[in-house]
């Protein structure tokens, strides 16, 4: 392993014996442990939001406050699908062996990284310069924003 700004980082041959190896045993465990993880929040959150709701909302301020917790369940519930769909995607890289390499410089990705954010699709370098692109307002490709 040799040292990068960001931590260390894998060689191309360690991610390629990573596939047998503990290491990618490690990060499939963590991506499913976050994926049951996010699961069984979005299933409490929904529970919460049903028992919490009134049927007939007493006045004008109730059916406010019901209206935003609506609206902030809908947010947190996009959010955790998002973050369901790149654990789906991580899991499906380990798969296919190209986990742990960034797809825009086809360098691997950064230990510290993948441990900090395992459902990381690009290293620290690139993932900065496709939020530069979207903060600029530059069209990314849904594949590109995947992982902002």
């Amino acid at each position: 392993m040799k040292l990068v700004p960001h931590g260390p980082v894998l060689s191309k041959e360690m991610v390629k014996t990573m596939k047998n190896g503990l290491k990618v045993a490690t990060y499939r465990n963590m991506l499913q442990k976050k994926a049951e993880e996010v699961r069984r929040s979005m299933s409490a959150q929904k529970a919460a939001q049903v028992v919490s709701r009134l049927d007939y909302p007493s006045d004008e301020g109730d059916l406010s406050q019901q209206h935003h917790e609506e609206w902030i369940f809908l947010n947190r519930n996009t959010i955790d699908m998002k973050l369901l769909r790149e654990i789906s995607d991580a899991l499906e890289r380990i798969q296919h062996g190209t986990y742990g390499v960034c797809p825009e410089c086809e360098e691997p990705i950064s230990v510290k990284r993948l441990d900090a954010v395992p459902w990381a699709r690009y290293c620290v370098t690139c993932q900065e310069k496709i939020a530069a692109r979207i903060a600029s307002g530059d069209h990314v490709d849904d594949y590109q924003e995947a992982n902002r």
